[in-house]
């Protein structure tokens, strides 16, 4: 398929052979934890955690308490957890003043005879300016890839969830290369340290240390040297990228050029890039007909009900909804026309948390990257890019779909999303404070 990009990566990317029996969809949150659990507790040689968080909540519990046992079971088990070091050392945001998660991990690791190091990786020095937002955990040839963190909601431990996407691919190459980079690309650097020790160094003493990790994460990629760029048949591509113009931003972008019928975008917080709304408008012009799958601003985590006290962080899905309203008001003539379908996703008091698309009948993208300023600059993100040129896949790839389409609703005019006047009054108050300001561009860019 010929690129409109110059230096275009798609066609150069290596990529490791699939067959179609090798790539398991899950249906939901539920499965995804009795899946993961199942896994642990018949690994054989190694447990690779990687996630934002493991909370310390009956889910993260039980995660632990399953890696812990299998350890245990099997001490010649490498067991390694990765989490975001500045995310596991404070509370839940608005619950008050916490010990964080890393409390929890040292507690587990000096009540238990077996030992699973648990390393915080610090991809800035302030949470807010970047965080590790790596998903996928390879246990033994398996790799489980999700943008769920762990904790009850994402694991649908209870009643609620927070909705996800969740695949397994069995492939030792792709394991291995995932893998190596969280072991030489993370690990080994003098800014990671185990979270699950006593007297941990303060960020600020790591700040050159910090520095250095992030400058080799902007050249850092997935040893693909296994893999080919045969594309003839069903294959996976680990992607990268942190900073600017990084490699998963522009096949990214490419991909959305390379759009000829069809293309699907999921997005928890629609606030899109301006590089991947060019691109979207290009594929428009083109004749590309476009589905952009968000959820309704009640059914974001950052979701708070007027019925509670106002919190500035409850602003921001009224702020995605804003920036939603704006894009839909610019293409009603193609939300008229069918040409461009905006869903909103909403299943009772649950969340909604999935991310990736669909290209054509050919490409699907896994990735935890949240198709944001945020995620395009600020966070250290992958992705899986399957190509599926024979159409191997197609099957479960509609299954996915219809379960994602089936809690959602098309937005038929600009005018059916809700404007500041219709909003709370502690959230109209400060939206309104923060246009008058003219910062609000500001927070697009980082949240």
């Amino acid at each position: 398929m010929p690129s409109l990009f110059k230096r275009s990566l798609l066609p150069k990317l290596r990529s490791f052979p699939l067959t179609a029996d090798a790539v398991t969809f899950l249906s939901g949150a539920a499965e995804f934890r009795r899946c993961l659990l199942e896994k642990i507790a018949s690994a054989t040689r190694r447990i690779y955690i990687v996630a934002l968080y493991l909370q310390q909540d009956e889910a993260g519990q039980e995660i632990l308490d399953a890696l812990h046992a299998a350890k245990q079971a099997r001490p010649e088990l490498d067991v390694v957890v990765v989490v975001d070091w500045l995310r596991a050392q404070r509370g839940l945001i608005g619950a008050g003043k916490q010990p964080g998660n890393s409390a929890w991990y040292q507690e587990m690791t000096r009540t238990h005879a077996s030992e699973v190091p648990v390393y915080g990786v610090p991809v800035q020095t302030r949470e807010l300016f970047g965080v590790l937002h790596l998903k996928g955990f390879v246990i033994d040839d398996c790799v489980i890839y999700s943008g769920a963190s762990l904790n009850n909601v994402y694991l649908h431990k209870f009643d609620k969830y927070r909705y996800d996407r969740y695949h397994l691919l069995q492939n030792r190459d792709l394991a291995d290369s995932m893998q190596h980079l969280v072991q030489h690309g993370l690990v080994a650097s003098k800014a990671v340290h185990r979270l699950d020790l006593p007297n941990l160094p303060t960020t600020r003493s790591l700040r050159n240390d910090i520095g250095d990790l992030r400058s080799r994460l902007k050249h850092a990629v997935y040893d693909t040297t296994q893999g080919t760029t045969d594309k003839s048949g069903l294959s996976v591509s680990p992607l990268l990228g942190v900073g600017k113009n990084n490699p998963l931003n522009r096949v990214i972008c490419e991909l959305i050029a390379s759009a000829q019928q069809q293309l699907t975008i999921c997005t928890p917080y629609f606030n899109l890039p301006l590089a991947v709304i060019r691109e979207v408008n290009r594929a428009l012009a083109r004749g590309v007909k476009i589905d952009i799958v968000v959820g309704d601003k009640t059914a974001n985590d950052f979701y708070i009900p007027p019925s509670e006290p106002f919190k500035v962080i409850s602003a921001l899905p009224y702020l995605y909804e804003i920036s939603l309203r704006r894009f839909a008001k610019r293409h009603q003539r193609n939300i008229d026309s069918g040409q461009l379908n905006l869903h909103l996703w909403l299943d009772g008091d649950n969340t909604y948390h999935l991310k990736g698309m669909w290209i054509d009948q050919r490409y699907t993208l896994l990735t935890g990257n949240n198709l944001n300023p945020r995620a395009f600059r600020l966070d250290l993100e992958n992705g899986l890019l399957i190509d599926d040129p024979k159409g191997e896949l197609q099957a479960p790839r509609r299954t996915e779909l219809a379960q994602i389409f089936q809690h959602t609703r098309r937005i038929e005019r600009f005018q059916d999303l809700q404007t500041l006047p219709d909003y709370p009054t502690g959230v109209a108050k400060f939206l309104k404070r923060v246009s008058r300001v003219r910062i609000e561009r500001l927070l697009y860019r980082i949240l």
